[in-house]
C-alpha cells in the first residue's frame, strides 16, 4: 500500500448537516452586561433556567446555565442539551471508543485544582463495560499519581477522545470515577485484556460511571496521519523517555531542599 497523504483521507462523516447547522446557527448576540452575581459556592444540583416544571435538571453546571442566560445563548444551549447530550453511551459512541488510541483525562482535587493528562494505547485500551460504565488501565509511571490522587479526593472526571485521522470528530465523556486494583477488576470482568503493549500489565483500573456523553464538533480538529514509531516500552532511560526535555532538572524551586549534612 502506498503512502497516504492528508489530502487523500476523507472523513466518513458522523457530524450530519443538522449538527453543522446547529454549530453555525444563531450568531453571537451583542455583549450584555452581566447583572446576576456570579458567585456560586453551594454544592447543589444545577437548577433548570429554562423552566421550573422539568422533572430532571438539565446537564451542565449552574455556572454555565447562568452565563447562557447572561450572554443570550440559552436557546442554542437548550437545543444542544436536548439533541446531543446523553446520560449513557449509545452504540455509535461505544464503537467510537473502541477504536480510539488516546484520550485526554481531566481531574481535580477537592479544592478544584486541576490536572489534565494523556492516556494512550492500542485500539480497545479503553474498555466499554456497558451502557453506563467504561474503564481504562493504569500502568507503572513516574510515581506521582496525579490523576489517581485527584480521583481519590474528588471522583468527578472528564474524558475527551478525538479522532484526528478519519472522521475528525470528538466525544466527551463526563462522570464519576473510582480506582480498582487489577486483580479485583479481573475477578468481576475476567475477559479484560491482560496485556496491551509489549508485556505491560495494568497495575489498576479507573472505572467511570457515565453521567454525560456528547459530541465535540469537527470544525477545528486538525487532520493527522499516523506514522510508524519505534517505542521503548518500560524503559527508565531519561533520554528515551524525554524526561528532562524542558531542561527543568536542577532549576531551583520552592519545595526543593538539599539534604542536611551532618
Amino acid at each position: 500500500m502506498g503512502r497516504v497523504t492528508p489530502d487523500q483521507l476523507t472523513p466518513t462523516g458522523t457530524a450530519d448537516a443538522a449538527l453543522l447547522a446547529l454549530e453555525l446557527s444563531d450568531p453571537p448576540s451583542p455583549a450584555r452586561r452581566v447583572t446576576t452575581p456570579l458567585q456560586h459556592h453551594e454544592l447543589v444540583p444545577p437548577l433548570d433556567p429554562f423552566g421550573e416544571d422539568r422533572p430532571v435538571p438539565l446537564p451542565g453546571s449552574a455556572g454555565e446555565h447562568l452565563l447562557q442566560r447572561a450572554f443570550g445563548t440559552d436557546k442554542r444551549a437548550r437545543r444542544f442539551y436536548d439533541e446531543q447530550v446523553l446520560d449513557h453511551l449509545n452504540a455509535e459512541m461505544k464503537e467510537f471508543i473502541g477504536r480510539m488510541e488516546m484520550a485526554f483525562v481531566a481531574t481535580s482535587d477537592t479544592r478544584g485544582e486541576c490536572d489534565a493528562s494523556l492516556r494512550a494505547g492500542p485500539p480497545g485500551f479503553i474498555q466499554v463495560l456497558d451502557d453506563r460504565h467504561l474503564c481504562y488501565p493504569e500502568y507503572r509511571g513516574n510515581g506521582v499519581l496525579a490523576s489517581l490522587g485527584n480521583i481519590s479526593e474528588n471522583p468527578h472526571i472528564g474524558i475527551l477522545l478525538v479522532d484526528f485521522v478519519t472522521d475528525l470528530i470528538g466525544l466527551h465523556v463526563n462522570g464519576r470515577a473510582r480506582i480498582v486494583e487489577d486483580a479485583d477488576m479481573r475477578a468481576i470482568h475476567p475477559a479484560l485484556p491482560a496485556e496491551f503493549d509489549r508485556g505491560r500489565t495494568p497495575e489498576r483500573w479507573v472505572v467511570v460511571q457515565v453521567e454525560e456523553a456528547y459530541v465535540h464538533c469537527r470544525k477545528h480538529i486538525p487532520r493527522m496521519v499516523p506514522v510508524h514509531r519505534q517505542r521503548s516500552w518500560g524503559t527508565d532511560d531519561s533520554r528515551r523517555k524525554g524526561g528532562d526535555y524542558f531542561g527543568a532538572k536542577g532549576t531551583p524551586r520552592p519545595w526543593h531542599r538539599e539534604p542536611a549534612t551532618s
